[in-house]
């Protein structure tokens, strides 16, 4: 039996301390992420604000992948 796929992955706000950890690891600064609207739904259902980073869990038959964007004004 296979695992239906989700349409929407699943997004998580991170905590200061997780964010920070974050760009420590990839050793960027928050400008240099991907970017995400404010007004993208999954934005404004975990009520997250201008400059938050957002983890998006995606996964597929292939596995499991994570993403990072950084909350923007539109």
């Amino acid at each position: 039996m296979t695992t239906p796929l989700k349409i929407i992955p699943e997004h998580r706000l991170l905590s200061d301390n997780e964010a920070k950890k974050v760009l420590e690891k990839f050793n960027i600064s928050i400008d240099k992420l991907p970017k995400i609207l404010e007004s993208d739904p999954q934005v404004i259902k975990l009520g997250a604000k201008f400059g938050q980073i957002i983890e998006i869990k995606r996964v597929d038959p292939t596995g499991t992948y994570i993403y990072y964007r950084t909350v923007i004004k539109d």
